[in-house]
């Protein structure tokens, strides 16, 4: 009996995980699959799944509705933009917790965590007031402005420089390295894996934000694609057609989904290169 325990606690286990792959994996089959029926079957009562035939037509509907094209170009700048900035201002002030001694550093580290603890919701007003005051209403900039640094970057890439071993460190200050140098060459190059995660997960993050892009944008010149979907909301001829709605919101979430796929590994030894268990 005693034997069996271990059996039975880790069935338990494998069935409770693949309960919870199934819920959280069973939208996102239902986008796809949905996507494909016929625009002329409505989904009913029952009927929810597959259509009578294969169709693609509510994918090419969809890209003659919305400039898909601009959308993913803001996108991809937006997301390149705020990482570039993020790797930047994060890399900076966690090698300044990790390295330097300076009064109430860990006040100021605590202070930093604190923007984890606020809702987004929260800075919305305040920040829709700034950027209303800068002028940049309705940009690319006004989106990513918020993000240019992060509190959860900053904590991330700290644990990873704390793992660096001292002695490394203090060899580096013997030969006469400076702050950059130390930086560049000895703190960075280990971390890098932490450095990748981070993006992806920055990426993942301001790819699918939809609230604030929404606010801050007006025209498809400037916003980014879940905020163009509102615009299959604004056409009255839709009404309630699943599966024009359905190929719009795989079209969005499709790049996003292969690039975790693909950097799934990378993203996980990131996680645990950092310290982070």
């Amino acid at each position: 009996m005693t034997k069996a325990l271990p059996l039975i606690r880790r069935g338990l286990l494998a069935a409770i995980i693949i309960i919870l792959v199934v819920v959280w994996v069973a939208p996102t089959i239902w986008a796809f699959v949905a996507s494909t029926r016929p625009p002329t079957e409505p989904v009913s009562r029952g009927d929810v799944w597959f259509g009578t035939h294969f169709s693609l037509a509510s994918y090419a509907k969809a890209f003659s509705l919305a400039p898909f094209g601009r959308y993913f170009f803001n996108t991809v700048v937006l997301v390149v933009m705020v990482f570039v900035v993020q790797a930047v201002t994060v890399t900076l002030a966690a090698f300044a917790f990790a390295h330097f001694e300076f009064p109430a550093k860990n006040f100021l580290f605590m202070f930093i965590l604190l923007q984890l603890m606020i809702p987004t919701t929260a800075l919305l007003v305040p920040n829709f007031s700034t950027i209303r005051f800068l002028g940049i209403y309705d940009t690319i900039l006004a989106i990513g402005i918020p993000y240019f640094g992060s509190a959860f970057g900053t904590f991330l890439m700290r644990q990873a420089f704390l793992g660096i071993p001292r002695s490394l460190v203090q060899a580096g200050i013997i030969d006469g390295c400076s702050w950059w140098q130390l930086l560049i060459h000895v703190y960075l190059p280990p971390t890098v894996p932490t450095l990748v995660a981070f993006g992806i997960s920055s990426v993942n993050w301001h790819w699918s934000e939809f609230l604030w892009p929404l606010i801050i944008t007006k025209s498809s010149e400037a916003r980014p694609l879940t905020a163009g979907l509102v615009r299959f909301t604004q056409l009255g001829e839709i009404g309630a057609r699943w599966s024009l709605l359905s190929a719009a919101t795989v079209i969005v979430i499709l790049p996003l989904l292969i690039a975790f796929l693909v950097f799934q590994r990378r993203f996980i030894q990131g996680f645990l290169h950092s310290g982070l268990k």
